[in-house]
């Protein structure tokens, strides 16, 4: 294969990595952006959305996307005047930059479908292009793009930069391309004067044509700074010795590596001599000085530490302590940013189907196991049962992912939405640290997307009518997230006007959805909302009116085996609870059954079991019964009841106690099955409308078990027998 193949081979290989990344910075960039505008004035913050660009423009350019490059730098030259304190961060740039982004995600976009950037989009970036120059503090020279820098030899402000790089062993093995880096560089100005060093290539019998012997020493022509000539090289800083040194015309510092992305680089060695009382301050300043001295006269530079030795007497066991301290810190470094890996979202679905399978088969083996009686078979299937369960619990945490991610989009959806309806909106995030299946977190997004506009549009009133209202101008919209009951609670929460139950029962009996004149308790009508084509709003707009999204929100959550309920105060505001499991694959279960029929209750639900007479239940006809616990009563179910099963009950039977919504109810059962790994299938559409009912499981024997949707049965169990009928 020839070397252009490969290097575009190459490109094409690594361009899906590059774009997830890509993305994420760019996520990453709008969540700064946010918080900035909590705290403008934070260094901490500036510094990291300006590497987030810089991040994103510099892997564009080794993978040749030049229209990200070149629009890219513009906004990081914007950053660059905010870091330095030429500009303060106010909200109309705040909004600007918010726009740049959402076209530096266009881009990169469009790095997968060029057919994506129309003219429309370009003269989109050309607008915005313009309103970056117009807010620079020197709008020439901030913004001049990259792809404008050839010209730069014949400007006087351009300057020659001699510059060495010698590229490690390594280079190639770890994805880099020097001829790529060194076209980048070429972006920055031009090179009038390059000289290619051989010395270090071996004969062409003892070369291994995967390690890199490149080294380069060049003239770049530029208006850029040292800082910037170094960050081009910032992707293979650890395979490259760097050496740049300033033009004669000028007494400014060389640089000799680039500058570290890690935002808690490792000390120097001259912080850690001051630190440990070795050495003052100043004397590790006229250190640096004379070592920036002998590299602008052409000598080989000392290093700091014999400097030190030389000049402040400092002990060289001090010194080899204090590298020994540096380089250890260093490999910690390094050791963090080693310890996450990317895997394809598809690879890891099929494992977790494979362990599906496994446990099913596990539990098929144990059974049949128990049904040889030989001890030994027995023990060696139960040690095999424990560790597919580790494996298991193993497995399915590495789809977990804090809730919080989703939660942070709705920052740009709340700051935009409540601009555009003249609200004064302040979001609060609250359990973000929660941890859901990733397959029901990307799932959840939209309905919460619909529920938060929902609320921005209905729920809360403009500044003027608060105030009228006696609240303060600034109304709250709480997004919150906590496990309950083995599942996972989210919530909506605002501080409006609510919902006006007249309203809504007055639009209800206009539509015919409830008889005219039948007034519904409280909690239905509210319901009501979710009835699809329901809509209270007098007037269409861009937001809602047009009464779809509510009846779709219900209908993607119980999809999810998840319910949404809603509660409301008129005028001091709502709150949409949304419980979710954990996981649609495989949970702990406990196993029961009602006859032949097997059922399975997610164990986490399960509180206690108690005993009971057969004859001192007397069911209703939809299953409702109730017994007594502790002094008081508890609303049980039959199933044999209410599914209506083909089977007499035993003298006796067990009530298993459920906790659900924080309210307890019990279920009448035959036989207790004990703890059962339960693999999720979906339900066929013949049992989909069975109330009650979430889900099913393959047992080991080959049997169906149905498992139960513990809100739903908690509500067939509190409802009145007629509400049923």
């Amino acid at each position: 294969m020839k070397p252009m193949d490969m290097d575009l081979q190459f490109v094409a290989d690594a361009l899906p990595a590059f774009l997830s990344e890509a993305r994420e910075q760019i996520e990453a960039i709008e969540q700064l952006l946010l918080q900035l505008e909590d705290a403008p004035d934070d260094r901490g913050l500036l510094d990291a959305l300006f590497r987030c660009a810089h991040t994103v423009k510099g892997s564009a350019g080794i993978f040749g996307l030049d229209a990200v490059v070149a629009f890219t730098h513009h906004v990081e030259s914007l950053l660059d005047h905010l870091r330095a304190g030429a500009l303060q961060l106010s909200p109309a740039l705040s909004t600007l930059l918010l726009q740049c982004n959402d076209q530096i995600k266009a881009l990169v976009d469009a790095a997968q479908d060029p057919q994506a950037d129309d003219a429309a989009a370009q003269a989109t970036r050309a607008a915005l292009v313009l309103r970056l120059q117009a807010a620079g503090p020197q709008a020439a020279a901030a913004v001049a793009a990259p792809a404008a820098a050839e010209a730069a030899a014949a400007e006087p402000g351009a300057r020659p930069w001699q510059i060495g790089a010698r590229f490690g062993p390594e280079t190639f093995r770890n994805g880099m391309d020097p001829l790529t880096i060194l076209r980048y560089v070429a972006g920055l100005g031009s090179i009038p004067q390059l000289q290619c060093h051989t010395a270090a290539v071996p004969t062409l019998e003892a070369i291994d044509p995967e390690c890199c012997h490149l080294g380069f020493q060049f003239m770049l022509q530029t208006e850029a700074d040292s800082e910037t000539i170094a960050a081009a090289f910032s992707f293979v800083q650890d395979d490259c010795q760097l050496d740049i040194q300033a033009p004669a015309a000028t007494a400014g510092p060389a640089h000799t590596q680039p500058p570290a992305p890690d935002p808690e680089p490792a000390p120097r060695l001259g912080e850690l001599l001051v630190e440990v009382g070795v050495v003052t301050p100043d004397e590790v300043q006229a250190a640096l000085r004379t070592q920036a001295s002998n590299r602008q006269a052409g000598s080989a530079a000392a290093p700091l530490g014999q400097i030190l030795q030389d000049q402040s007497g400092v002990r060289p066991q001090a010194v080899t302590a204090a590298l020994q301290k540096q380089a250890q810190q260093r490999g910690t470094a390094a050791a963090d940013d080693n310890r996450f890996i990317r895997v394809q979202a598809d690879r890891l679905d099929a494992v977790i189907n494979l362990l599906g399978e496994l446990v099913i088969a596990g539990a098929g083996a144990q059974l049949l196991a128990r049904q040889t009686r030989q001890r030994g078979l027995i023990e060696a299937n139960t040690q095999i049962g424990r560790l597919i369960e580790e494996i298991r619990n193993g497995t399915l945490k590495l789809r977990m992912v804090p809730v919080g991610e989703t939660f942070s989009r709705f920052r740009r959806v709340v700051r935009d939405t409540a601009a555009e309806l003249g609200k004064d909106v302040a979001l609060d995030i609250v359990g973000g640290d929660t941890e859901l299946d990733k397959s029901v977190v990307e799932r959840i997004a939209d309905p919460l997307m619909h529920l938060v506009r929902n609320g921005l549009d209905h729920g809360l009133e403009t500044p003027a009518a608060r105030e009228a209202a006696g609240k303060p101008a600034q109304g709250r919209l709480t997004l919150s997230a906590c496990h309950e009951s083995g599942g996972i609670l989210i919530r909506i929460q605002d501080d409006g006007r609510g919902i006006s139950r007249s309203k809504v029962l007055a639009r209800a009996w206009e539509r015919g959805i409830v008889p005219t004149g039948e007034t519904p308790a409280d909690d239905d009508i509210l319901k009501l909302i979710f009835e699809p084509g329901f809509s209270t709003a007098e007037t269409v707009t861009n937001l809602s009116g047009r009464g779809v999204g509510m009846d779709v929100v219900r209908r993607n959550i119980e999809a999810l085996r998840g319910t949404v309920t809603i509660r409301s105060t008129e005028g001091a505001g709502s709150t949409i609870d949304i419980r979710l499991p954990l996981t649609l694959a495989i949970i702990d279960g406990f196993l029961i059954g009602v006859g032949s029929t097997k059922f399975i209750f997610p164990l986490d639900a399960v509180v206690e079991v108690i005993e009971q007479r057969s004859a001192a239940l007397q069911p209703d006809g939809r299953g409702r019964a109730c017994v007594e616990l502790r002094g008081k009563v508890l609303p049980v179910v039959d199933l044999r009841t209410l599914y209506a099963l083909d089977s007499c009950p035993p003298p006796r039977v067990s009530v298993v106690v459920i906790q659900s919504q924080g309210r307890a109810f019990g279920v009448v059962v035959d036989a207790l099955l004990g703890q059962h790994q339960t693999v999720i299938k979906p339900l066929s559409r013949m049992f989909q409308a069975l109330r009650g009912i979430s889900g099913s499981s393959i047992l080991g024997s080959g049997e169906v078990a149905l498992i139960f949707d513990v809100v739903s049965l908690a509500q067939l169990a509190a409802q009145p027998a007629s509400a049923l009928t």
